[in-house]
């Protein structure tokens, strides 16, 4: 058997090879010539300079794959980044989310904090889309769905969003979950950046 690189944070269900993991670094070293990823750089990557709602998106999601909080994205962050968003399993995501969510990292997802967050996905995909009764989709507003996530979601009425509360509504309920799942697709990102980049 060949070497293989495992990264159980990112709850991986399979390992990952090191040929895999070494073109993943050549590719790492194209766009990172130092080493390091810092936020320009992964704006860049996902081409997001002249969207305000993706650029907050992207900046949530530069915060969660930034485990040591340095501001940078090392290698083995990179890879750990990569794992999660195209291999992990949908309790690692949903933590994943909840930590883009999470933007002062206290812990608890607040009002405020979901509504940014929501406001700014809500005008990249129009993903706020409701079922009712006679089975038309009923489009609610920003404040709408986080009003509503709150009343299903927030079990002890404190006003936040606990990583607990924030799994069991998801768990527990799939209109939640897709609303709290609504990302802007990092993975299918990540894919057309790699097929891109693998035809120049």
């Amino acid at each position: 058997m060949g070497q293989q690189f495992s990264w159980e944070e990112a709850g991986v269900a399979e390992e990952m090879d090191v040929a895999e993991l070494q073109e993943w670094y050549k590719k790492f070293v194209v766009e990172c010539p130092s080493g390091t990823l810092f936020m320009h750089e992964f704006k860049r990557f996902f081409r997001v300079a002249d969207n305000e709602e993706a650029n907050q998106y992207v900046e949530g999601m530069f915060r969660a794959f930034d485990k040591n909080g340095d501001n940078t994205i090392d290698f083995l962050e990179y890879v750990a980044a990569l794992n999660l968003v195209l291999r992990g399993t949908l309790e690692h995501k949903l933590k994943w989310t909840f930590k883009i969510y999470d933007k002062d990292r206290n812990g608890c997802i607040d009002r405020v904090e979901l509504l940014d967050i929501v406001e700014a996905i809500y005008k990249l995909k129009k993903a706020c889309r409701m079922e009712v009764a006679d089975k038309q989709d009923q489009l609610l507003t920003p404040e709408e769905v986080v009003d509503r996530i709150f009343l299903l979601v927030d079990e002890n009425g404190d006003g936040q969003l606990s990583l607990d509360e924030f799994l069991k509504g998801a768990r527990r309920d799939k209109w939640v979950m897709k609303m709290l799942q609504m990302d802007v697709n990092p993975s299918g990102w990540i894919s057309q950046q790699r097929r891109k980049s693998a035809m120049f």
